[in-house]
């Protein structure tokens, strides 16, 4: 009986992770799914768009701040910035780390 409830504990603990890990796929899925949409949307709005020419196209060419702003953006659409979760899905609200390297 021991050796049965041990193993149905087991069991059971594996099954929480499975959901856990379930639900925060499910979530990063979403994330992607509005990303791609989103990405689709720039792209037909983009193809509309006539190509610019000379002193135009070069003005075009990144900032000293454009590396900034993709990673808050990539942290308002819930993904981790900070060197301890970068990449990561946020779950829990905001990160203290990301936050940290935000505001230097």
């Amino acid at each position: 009986m021991k050796e049965a409830l041990g193993e149905i504990g087991q069991v059971k603990k594996n099954v929480i992770l499975l959901l856990e890990e379930n639900k925060r796929l499910a979530i990063e899925n979403q994330q992607l799914r509005k990303l791609l949409k989103q990405d689709a949307h720039q792209t037909e709005k983009a193809g509309e768009a006539e190509p610019l020419k000379g002193e135009e196209a070069q003005s075009t060419l990144p900032t000293s701040g454009e590396g900034y702003d993709n990673l808050a953006r990539l942290y308002h659409e819930g993904f981790h910035i900070c060197n301890v979760y970068y990449g990561h899905l946020r779950t829990e609200g905001d990160c203290l780390f990301c936050l940290s390297f935000l505001n230097k």
